[in-house]
């Protein structure tokens, strides 16, 4: 090996001593193999970043994705931690339902793996979830893939998880304003005869959730945002001491909807925006607004994904691309820094949802370009905007717990 100690590391609260840690395993005969191919004055060392929005399908819909394929895809994009999504079958909204995804986790997963529970009883929205039963286990509330329409809902779920010490984590979602549109309700579906969905179905009920939030004390923490409207309405609650906190995923952050194409892989909900709210998302990151970067990684079959805009499943993959994509089009471009990622996909988003276990770290070439590929994924999804895209980054080994859980 040459040069060892001139690698680029990137510090963490999350893991102060990583060089030291760094330099101990690549000295240590067990692992001195695996350190060993690297020439690190080429490689950048990061902690392992942390996704608190994934859906890993299991159990229910095992087609789509398991734990094991999810994890395993997770840790080929240098992550270490994920919280998994509710909409399962069974949904987890009992203590016996929870039990069922954490004995697959605790069977398959290569990573850290921390699930949701249900904020209502099958996501209904009509009856609150077992919630005291389930808080132990639980790394949070949410219903995400559908917003809580009931107000006095969500204002117990609120009173609640504040009693509990929890969190709760909202998809903001109006469903009277949804009018059936499946993309932006802007240019691209006026000019293609698409059914568009207004900015007003997200924002009007994060608008709602923050007065709930303010009112209880809850710790509220908004899934995916992506309007303009959303970003405001969340930096002036912030000004005026309201516990919320929120994400947006790299897709908002680098495509509109002027990049739209009529095929499911550009189908997500929310939808990607005007320009405007790309900016102004963009501004969001940069002022703090924004908390962190999550994936939203959503997988479906080949077939689910392959009806074009209107019949396609909402969702797409995101864990193997994120960080290039971040990397590719906002840190090479000078508007992040190496030390903002680490910030928005490692520090905050285990800071926020109290993860405190050993992230330990992933080893990245920045510079080296590849083409996005996704039948070259870990996923079963395939479905990416990004396909064929060039990008630069490409994670070379992910550590975590004393074991390499992905290597090149």
């Amino acid at each position: 090996m040459t040069n060892r100690t001139t690698a680029q590391i990137i510090t963490s609260q999350s893991v102060p001593k990583l060089e030291q840690l760094i330099s101990g395993l690549m000295s240590a005969p067990e692992t001195a193999d695996v350190f060993g191919v690297f020439d690190f004055p080429h490689y950048t060392v990061f902690p392992g970043f942390c996704d608190v929005h994934v859906h890993f399908r299991e159990p229910g819909f095992s087609y789509k994705e398991t734990v094991a394929t999810g994890s395993a895809a997770a840790a080929a994009g240098g992550y270490t931690a994920v919280c998994t999504m509710a909409n399962l079958k069974p949904v987890p909204d009992t203590a016996e339902h929870l039990k069922e995804q954490l004995d697959i986790i605790r069977r398959d997963a290569v990573i850290d793996v921390y699930p949701y529970a249900a904020i209502t009883m099958g996501e209904e929205g009509k009856v609150i979830s077992d919630m005291a039963a389930m808080a132990g286990d639980a790394i949070a509330f949410s219903d995400d893939g559908r917003g809580v329409q009931d107000e006095g809902m969500m204002r117990e779920a609120m009173q609640i998880a504040k009693s509990l010490g929890k969190m709760i984590v909202a998809h903001c979602e109006v469903n009277d304003l949804l009018h059936g549109g499946y993309i932006h309700d802007g240019r691209y579906a006026a000019e293609h005869g698409h059914r568009g969905i207004c900015s007003e179905s997200e924002w009007a009920q994060v608008e709602r959730d923050l007065k709930l939030a303010a009112d209880t004390g809850c710790a509220y923490h908004v899934c995916h945002i992506s309007t303009k409207e959303t970003v405001s309405l969340i930096r002036d609650a912030k000004k005026s001491g309201v516990d919320v906190t929120c994400e947006t995923a790299p897709h908002y952050l680098v495509l509109d909807d002027s990049n739209l194409q009529e095929h499911g892989r550009f189908k997500m909900n929310p939808p990607l925006r005007d320009a405007s709210d790309r900016k102004a998302l963009l501004e969001g990151v940069l002022d703090g607004t924004i908390d962190m970067i999550a994936t939203d990684h959503a997988p479906h079959s080949d077939e689910e994904k392959g009806r074009g805009l209107e019949k396609s499943a909402f969702g797409i993959v995101g864990l193997e691309t994120a960080f290039p994509v971040m990397n590719t089009h906002l840190v090479k471009t000078g508007i992040l820094t190496m030390d903002d990622i680490v910030r928005l996909m490692a520090d905050a988003p285990r800071r926020r949802f109290g993860i405190t276990s050993d992230p330990g770290f992933s080893i990245w070439n920045t510079d080296e370009c590849f083409t996005v590929d996704p039948a070259k994924f870990l996923t079963k999804g395939r479905a990416t905007p990004f396909e064929g895209n060039a990008l630069a980054g490409v994670c070379y080994l992910t550590y975590k717990d004393g074991k390499v859980v992905y290597k090149k």
